[in-house]
């Protein structure tokens, strides 16, 4: 049996990125650049005006009011060539629309007033180079704007596009084959009979894997003999990673280890001092990573944030591999026991400070706890917390 520290380093000692591909612009949002990026040319391309107004040489308004001759009109879109603004003389301009010769500032349309259709007065002195985006203050052509291993977010995907790129080389997303196994299972949308369960565990897990940002490919339940279990992850090998639920352990129907070794899978270890999840399993196959977690469902949804999240992520490309985490303050006291446990607790916040708490009943049969919970507390065997000791706290989903 290993220990918490020693199972994710093997698994992540043993997980790479599954390779690139090419996808469209607007599909890589969430996905993570395979390759760096350098600008084809100067952002902003051109000097061009930043306001709705007018384009003015500051030579000529430097008294706190004066009256320009307006001698052109330059909406977006339209080239600025062949205009100047002469001495004495505006352009009235609208923002993104480039600078005309001559110009070395621009005065917001608020702080004037046309006074005649060909004559506008400026109400303020004028600085050189307000209100004018100048060419390449942003970012150089040949700049490298973005690293390989960049998550893709809206901020990534816009600049991408102002670099006119349609398509964008990313790593893959993998795909995750699912499997349940038991004779007890039936699937969502059928009504349980005596001694039958529900097959939760697929469903979860599948969507743990999309939040992931991997694919899953469900492949229903093994039923409990070799046939069954041999044609189910036999299919299952064939994606990037598989996982498992439940017949791992020692009991007699507990099948799911020797088929997947007679099958070419090395285990790299297959029990780990947790709880819950001391039944956690992980071996390679070609290089791809076998993951058979325990059949409770809240085992099984512990489990896959502490050793599966971690590996897809890398297999993705990225660099953050582990949830953010806060400190906080204990509410009532915490005790270990001959494992490492996983506290689903809740948080609250309180004049700037966190103060964590149980989440509620820390059974694996409930659920209901693990919809109250925040994050995850790791306490250590044999450890003793009272009131006011500060807890290093892993959150679940997205910072509070």
């Amino acid at each position: 049996m290993v220990s918490y520290d020693e199972a994710l380093r093997t698994i992540l000692d043993n997980v790479s990125p599954v390779g690139n591909e090419q996808v469209p612009l607007s599909e890589a949002v969430g996905l993570v650049l395979a390759e760096a990026v350098t600008t084809p040319w100067d952002l902003p391309l051109w000097d061009n005006s930043a306001m709705d107004g007018y384009a003015v040489r500051a030579e000529d308004c430097k008294e706190t009011s004066c009256k320009l001759r307006v001698t052109g009109y330059l909406p977006a879109g339209a080239s600025a060539e062949g205009m100047t603004v002469a001495p004495g003389c505006a352009v009235k301009i609208m923002t993104g629309a480039p600078l005309p010769a001559g110009a070395d500032a621009v005065v917001p349309v608020e702080e004037t007033e046309e006074t005649s259709g060909e004559q506008v007065a400026i109400g303020a002195a004028v600085k050189v180079g307000q209100h004018i985006r100048r060419q390449g203050e942003d970012i150089r052509q040949g700049e490298t704007i973005l690293q390989a291993g960049s998550p893709l977010r809206a901020a990534e995907i816009s600049l991408l596009a102002s670099c006119g790129k349609p398509l964008v080389n990313v790593q893959r997303r993998p795909v995750v084959a699912i499997l349940s196994t038991g004779d007890e299972l039936v699937e969502p949308g059928t009504p349980p009979g005596p001694a039958q369960l529900i097959n939760s565990n697929s469903i979860a897990l599948a969507a743990a894997v999309r939040e992931a940002g991997a694919v899953p490919r469900m492949l229903g339940i093994a039923r409990d003999n070799r046939l069954s279990h041999l044609e189910k992850l036999r299919a299952g090998l064939t994606a990037d990673c598989l996982i498992t639920s439940a017949g791992v352990s020692a009991g007699d129907r507990d099948l799911v280890r020797a088929v997947l070794e007679e099958l070419g899978v090395k285990f790299l270890f297959w029990k780990v001092a947790i709880k819950p999840g001391k039944p956690t399993a992980f071996g390679i196959f070609e290089g791809k990573p076998v993951f058979c977690l325990p059949g409770n469902p809240v085992s099984s949804l512990v489990t896959f944030e502490a050793f599966v999240r971690p590996a897809l992520l890398k297999m993705q490309g990225r660099h953050k591999l582990l949830r953010p985490t806060l400190q906080a303050t204990l509410r009532e006291p915490l005790t270990g026991g001959s494992r490492m446990q996983f506290l689903r607790v809740a948080l609250e916040q309180e004049a700037g400070r966190w103060f964590a708490r149980s989440a509620g009943n820390q059974e694996t049969g409930i659920l209901r706890t693990s919809l109250l919970a925040d994050g995850v507390a790791q306490i250590p065997a044999n450890s003793a917390y009272v009131v006011g000791d500060e807890i290093t706290i892993q959150l679940l989903g997205e910072p509070l």
